[in-house]
């Protein structure tokens, strides 16, 4: 970068400048495509439903769900979480590029991720006796879905995974605005993909007592409601173009914040003392006033721990914004992926105009959205917060 320039042909001393979302790919239990995602949000129907044969792992017959279905599953020796990333990357350019987007010299690629290829690491250990092909082998490696996307599409900047739990989506888009704003890039496929629902993981997650499969998903989570027991289990995969062209974008990413509690490995500190530095510093990165908020679409799982954090900070922080909302009733917890989905859906609002908040189904926080509602111009905040204390803020706004 010598002579202070960067690719986005600015001086370093301003390089600081928002980022733009130009395109979305998306794979959800609603089907394979941002439109499945989108029209099933719009539904108001969740996409965590009932299914069968879980005696032996819970202890009853039916558990709701929000898995990703499998497609072409006979076909294709990828696992899911492969396709998935793939799909969703590949719909995510496609998508940019559609809508005038052309990508600059440098495209670099940001996977979010927790745990990763589940399936065949299971069968891995569990049924093959460590015994691969070393093409199969190869599948189990973070880098190969990394390595196979950059090849098909010809990218050739700097491509890398980050994980900060259910925080991860945020800590991505947070991670290609850092990248932009440093001029190592042009642009960046983010993508964010948890496909980890296996009989292992759900039964350890009811075990902890914050997953609930065990009714029906606006029985179970309900965030900021009365009666709200826990968060849903949710699959995603959630791919976006992000860039600094303005004409083909959803929405601007003005800035946001990280922060991490320090506190414990699964609680939240009570104190919300980092959450509320993570939303104050969010703010300031982006050059916002508190009074500019008009939403905030929240973490909100539907724990009793997450919804009274973040409905302490929209009480003390921002009395005058419009309302909060949360998709997980709709779209389950995608934990690795979940605030990727929750950024789709905001891109959704912005371009249509209307929030898919899930409908209220029990006395709730006073600004709880209820059902579709019109957006009205402004900021948008995108929390997340993550199992072990990583808390993080986007902030969004109109092109």
């Amino acid at each position: 970068m010598s002579g202070g320039k960067w690719y986005g042909g600015e001086s370093a001393g301003r390089r600081r400048s928002y980022a733009t979302v130009c395109g979305v790919g998306a794979v959800t239990a609603y089907g394979w495509g941002r439109e499945q995602l989108w029209d099933g949000l719009a539904s108001g129907e969740s996409a965590v439903v009932a299914s069968s044969g879980w005696t032996e792992t819970l202890g009853h017959d039916v558990a709701y769900m929000g898995r990703i279905t499998d497609v072409d599953e006979h076909h294709d020796p990828r696992s899911r979480f492969a396709r998935a990333m793939e799909s969703a990357v590949d719909e995510a350019v496609a998508d940019a590029h559609e809508r005038g987007w052309r990508p600059g010299p440098v495209v670099g690629l940001i996977h979010a991720i927790v745990l990763g290829e589940v399936d065949p690491w299971r069968e891995f250990y569990m049924e093959r006796d460590r015994q691969l092909t070393k093409r199969e082998y190869l599948q189990l490696m973070p880098s190969t879905v990394l390595s196979t996307a950059m090849q098909r599409h010809g990218f050739h900047g700097p491509a890398m995974s980050v994980t900060a739990m259910c925080a991860s989506g945020n800590a991505a888009m947070l991670t290609a605005k850092m990248w932009l704003d440093a001029g190592v890039v042009t642009d960046v496929i983010v993508v964010a993909t948890d496909v980890s629902g296996t009989t292992d993981n759900i039964r350890h997650f009811v075990d902890l007592g914050v997953l609930f499969v065990d009714r029906p998903p606006f029985e179970a989570c309900r965030p900021f409601q009365s009666g709200s027991s826990g968060f849903l289990l949710g699959e995603a995969s959630v791919a976006f173009v992000v860039s600094r062209q303005p004409e083909p974008a959803y929405l601007k990413v003005l800035g946001g914040a990280m922060t991490h509690d320090g506190f414990h490995v699964v609680s939240i500190d009570p104190t919300y003392n980092e959450i509320r530095r993570c939303f104050e510093l969010a703010l300031a990165d982006a050059g916002v006033d508190r009074g500019d908020v008009k939403y905030l679409n929240a973490h909100g799982p539907g724990t009793v721990q997450c919804d009274a954090a973040e409905g302490a900070m929209l009480d003390e922080l921002f009395a005058e914004a419009e309302g909060v909302f949360s998709v997980k009733p709709l779209t389950g917890h995608c934990q690795a992926a979940a605030s990727a989905v929750e950024i789709a859906a905001s891109c959704l609002a912005f371009e249509t105009g209307s929030i898919t908040a899930p409908r209220q189904v029990a006395p709730g926080h006073p600004r709880l959205l209820h059902g579709p509602t019109p957006r009205k111009p402004g900021i948008m905040l995108k929390s997340s917060i993550g199992m072990g204390g990583h808390n993080s803020v986007i902030v969004l706004d109109d092109m």
